[in-house]
């Protein structure tokens, strides 16, 4: 039979790239083919030097095609007698068993008595892989089918290529599905289940960040350096109809004021020497989720105008890019300075103040809430001695707590932190005692009481030491008669509850 090569290859061309399902792909070539060629099988696989193996992607029988998968293990020197320049680009195999890869192919798939050609498939001078047909019976391919065959080298290699890269595309999609499933469940057990003085200190605070989560409105956090900012942010994200998307947090004070454009913005390639490729910024990569922008009050006016435009336009230009590209990403903004003030001095831009002030949120200092210090030094004693591999919790000294409320905490919650770690550090398995804070302890009197008065009045820290009052006058007992619950009017449970939240612990001597 005469066969116009021409319309050969337009026509298997056509049905190999007919379709994305390299497997459907491999089909229609097949049934096509099988009108010119006694062809029983093709298979489109892939070289694996890393694995030591050939790696069948598709199959295709004139019952159907599929994704295949199956890797073929191969011994060394044959994988590097594969990758040889010199071998012949189709080859005419009609007994597998004298050669070293069909041999170990058609026995690993269990057709030893079959004849095979094998079209080695190139791009842009690398080895891919190879496309395959079989027939059953040996020596049944002549010389003209593989010279057919040879014909569909090309747009065999290019099928190959695309299928590849589709594979590691999707390779990498899970890979980062599986990264962000992590990240969200490490925010979970740092922010969003647990904000230590969420019913005392910071109960009001955490009111006001339930209520604005389901909302796409910017929030603003107020409060000095180290009081817990970033932790209620991702508590908002946390609770937001967002959860699942990025939570990209950036330190505006952290970045230079030459590279913060290109950091949130993004930047094309060759926008600036060393801009080498295209960079997307911080907003496009929290598309769909929330962006933290830490120390707002630090960016440079240049960057302020720009911010101003994603909050007005829900879009951004990447530097050196002529297009916007949009994003859809809620703003939650954190500063310890007085932007009102910077507003009037002309340091920060009105307009902008106006549009992340929207829902503000004032976080209040430690020495404001003294009474959440006893749960604050048992979180950090249980984070601490895990991070350290301790493999217990040091109990707290009778009286190291008093030591640290009488202490003003200039670095509040951060400093609260290292101190713990500090002490953990120095009480080779003794309870804590926090012995740097005795000299404040004993310093302080009632000439100088009224310097600690907004500490000592606070109401927590006031129920808290009449419930130890109580406790001593009962020697500990809680419940039952004359019992510390009967004595101050309230369920068992409920005072054990309350106690653990002050941080007063069952069994403690009270004498």
């Amino acid at each position: 039979m005469m066969i116009d090569e021409k319309e050969f290859f337009r026509e298997a061309t056509l049905r190999i790239c007919g379709s994305l399902n390299i497997e459907k792909a491999v089909w229609d070539c097949l049934l096509y083919v099988r009108e010119f060629i006694p062809v029983d099988g093709m298979f489109l696989s892939h070289v694996r030097p890393d694995l030591g193996s050939i790696e069948y992607l598709a199959e295709a029988t004139p019952e159907g095609g599929a994704r295949s998968g199956t890797l073929v293990p191969m011994p060394r020197e044959t994988i590097e007698w594969m990758l040889k320049e010199e071998l012949e680009s189709t080859m005419l195999i009609g007994r597998p068993e004298t050669h070293p890869v069909a041999g170990v192919v058609t026995k690993y798939f269990g057709r030893p008595d079959t004849s095979v050609i094998t079209v080695r498939l190139m791009l842009e001078g690398e080895l891919l892989g190879a496309m395959s047909v079989i027939a059953e019976g040996n020596d049944t391919f002549t010389q003209e089918h593989a010279d057919l065959l040879s014909s569909l080298r090309e747009p065999f290699a290019v099928a190959l290529s695309n299928c590849i890269r589709f594979q590691e595309v999707h390779d990498l999609k899970e890979l980062l599905k599986d990264e962000n499933r992590y990240l969200h469940e490490e925010l979970r057990q740092i922010a969003g289940t647990e904000i230590i003085g969420s019913d005392f200190g910071l109960k009001g605070v955490m009111e006001l960040a339930r209520q604005v989560a389901p909302m796409d409105s910017p929030v603003l956090l107020m409060g000095e350096t180290g009081t817990g900012k970033e932790m209620i942010a991702a508590a908002i994200h946390s609770l937001s109809e967002r959860r699942e998307g990025p939570f990209i947090k950036v330190n505006c004070g952290a970045i230079p004021p030459s590279l913060i454009d290109s950091e949130l913005f993004g930047h094309e390639k060759g926008a600036f020497t060393g801009a080498m490729t295209q960079k997307r910024g911080r907003f496009e990569r929290g598309h769909g989720g929330i962006i933290f922008l830490d120390e707002i009050g630090e960016l440079p006016p240049e960057a302020q105008v720009r911010l101003l435009r994603v909050l007005q336009e829900k879009e951004i230009e990447r530097v050196g890019g002529t297009n916007p590209v949009k994003v859809d990403i809620r703003i939650i903004a954190a500063t310890h300075r007085n932007l009102v003030e910077m507003t009037q001095k002309e340091e920060f831009r009105e307009d902008l103040f106006f549009r992340i002030n929207v829902f503000p949120i004032a976080i209040p200092p430690l020495r404001t809430r003294m009474g959440d210090i006893p749960a604050l030094v048992q979180h950090f004693l249980r984070k601490k001695s895990r991070e350290m591999g301790l493999g217990y919790v040091p109990s707290v000294a009778v009286g190291a707590i008093e030591k640290l409320e009488v202490y003003n905490w200039p670095g509040n919650v951060r400093e609260l932190e290292n101190t713990v770690e500090r002490a953990l550090i120095l009480s080779k398995g003794e309870p804590i005692t926090f012995d740097e804070f005795a000299d404040q302890t004993e310093g302080s009197s009632e000439g100088n009481a009224a310097e600690n008065a907004e500490g000592s009045l606070l109401l927590d820290s006031a129920v808290r030491r009449h419930i130890e009052r109580v406790l001593r006058m009962t020697q500990g007992r809680v419940a039952g008669e004359d019992g510390a619950a009967e004595i101050l009017g309230i369920n068992p449970s409920t005072l054990r509850h309350r106690m653990r939240k002050l941080g007063i612990f069952f069994g403690r001597s009270t004498s």
